[in-house]
């Protein structure tokens, strides 16, 4: 498209850097700028539409242009419109909100501390293990180990937990301390002749390995998400937790697990970590905790962890830790009118009813000559597309991506798998709608293949 240099695109591509974009490919090509959204849909500067297959980044529970949202912000503004929790400070929206997130909790939690987003939780929950640690007279136990395609965030330590090259090249990434342990995704990573509960065994095994290698007494945690999102959806086969949590509790090692993606009905339950028998001793999340309207994230820490950091900062006399908007006045409204939508229109029941159409036709996709594997759980899956001669991993998806946007479908290219992840309060309709652009999305991508 030809870019005026006085337009939204041409001022962007002046001024603007992008998070997760080819820096140099957007000085030449310029940025789609999106203008406004309603329900399942986002509409372009120009006006077209598209149905937002990925809920923003897997985040909009309750779809855009909710009302509700946007009156509890404003009625916060007018009210409180920002203070902080520092120095034995609080305000109502931040005790609703902690107290509404334990109540919910999938498993007993102490406390609830308050982040602006899913790295800064995870970054959180890095020193406070750091700090619970010494706490415990225990400096050698500091050690974390994530998992191979695991995705925790992107500060420094975050970007450290996960587990995907292009978030350590050049960052000079991770972190010493920090390791990572076989992926459960069966199909790429099991052995030849190896079934799902052989897997499973030496996933558990390496993890194991992997312990004794560095000692027990050193390693403080064990992060991971219950589907891991970013690294391609991939759903851990039956009985991996359950391996992986004994591994852990042989070893006195903490389980964190990161809902950022998972939390709040997307895998058919309210949290992954009941989905998939987890019993963490920290939860992160984020994302649909507001439906992102709002940034805001959360540790949610259990009394085991709670308690080694209470006595210390008595010793010390501070828990010296904060961010200026922990626990934001309006983004904890926005958050707790979030939760409320989300309960009382049922959407946790939206989700299951609708999970069996979203995962059948996803199956259905894997059937397509371009495609290999298709996976998922609740309302999010990926396709994967099988190896091409004359194309290097990762080349196709963001092609086939381009066609789905050009077809009115933003899906999300993870390598070359396409995923997606719609808003909880998609419906049986839009559900076959973004399906039938996703099927003639390949066809047509197929196509163009074989005309090249």
């Amino acid at each position: 498209m030809t870019i005026q240099p006085n337009s939204i695109e041409g001022r962007d591509r002046a001024y603007h850097l992008h998070s997760y974009t080819n820096a140099k490919a957007l000085e030449r090509d310029g940025a789609l700028a999106i203008e406004r959204g309603e329900g399942i849909y986002v509409y372009d500067a120009g006006g077209k539409r598209y149905i937002e297959g990925m809920a923003g980044l897997w985040s909009v529970a309750v779809g855009f242009g909710e009302q509700r949202l946007v009156e509890a912000a404003r009625r916060q503004l007018e009210k409180l419109p920002y203070y902080h929790t520092f120095s034995a400070r609080t305000h109502g929206p931040a005790v609703d909100l902690a107290e509404k997130l334990i109540r919910m909790a999938p498993v007993p939690m102490s406390r609830a501390y308050f982040t602006n987003s899913g790295s800064e939780a995870n970054d959180t929950a890095i020193k406070m293990i750091w700090y619970r640690s010494n706490a415990l007279g225990r400096p050698e136990k500091k050690k974390i180990i994530s998992r191979i395609k695991g995705y925790h965030g992107v500060t420094v330590a975050s970007a450290s937990l996960t587990g995907l090259p292009n978030n350590h090249r050049s960052f000079d990434l991770p972190l010493p301390g920090i390791f990572h342990t076989t992926c459960p995704h069966y199909r790429a990573f099991a052995q030849e002749g190896e079934d799902e509960a052989a897997f499973v065994a030496r996933c558990a095994a390496d993890l194991e390995a992997l312990i004794e290698r560095e000692g027990p007494e050193t390693i403080a945690a064990f992060i991971g998400e219950p589907v891991m999102g970013a690294g391609g959806v991939i759903v851990p086969p039956a009985g991996y937790w359950q391996a992986i949590q004994s591994v852990l509790k042989k070893h006195d090692i903490l389980l964190i697990a990161d809902e950022v993606i998972c939390g709040f009905g997307r895998t058919g339950e309210m949290f992954g970590t009941t989905t998939m028998g987890m019993e963490p001793d920290i939860i992160t999340v984020s994302k649909q905790l507001s439906s992102s309207y709002q940034p805001i994230s959360a540790l949610l820490i259990n009394d085991r962890v709670y308690q080694p950091i209470a006595e210390e900062s008595g010793r010390i006399g501070t828990f010296g830790h904060g961010y200026t908007g922990s626990g934001h006045p309006v983004a904890a409204a926005v958050a707790l009118e979030n939760l409320a939508i989300i309960e009382e229109r049922n959407l946790l029941g939206n989700v299951q009813a609708l999970a069996p159409l979203f995962q059948s036709r996803f199956k259905a996709l894997e059937s397509h000559p371009l495609a290999i594997e298709a996976r998922g759980i609740g309302l999010i899956g990926a396709l994967e597309l099988a190896p091409r001669e004359g194309f290097a991993t990762g080349q196709l998806g963001p092609k086939l991506a381009a066609v789905m946007q050009e077809n009115g479908l933003f899906s999300r290219a993870i390598g070359d798998s396409l995923a997606l992840c719609p808003p909880l309060i998609i419906t049986e309709q839009q559900v076959g709608a973004m399906f039938d652009i996703f099927e003639a999305s390949l066809d047509q991508f197929q196509a163009q293949l074989a005309a090249a």
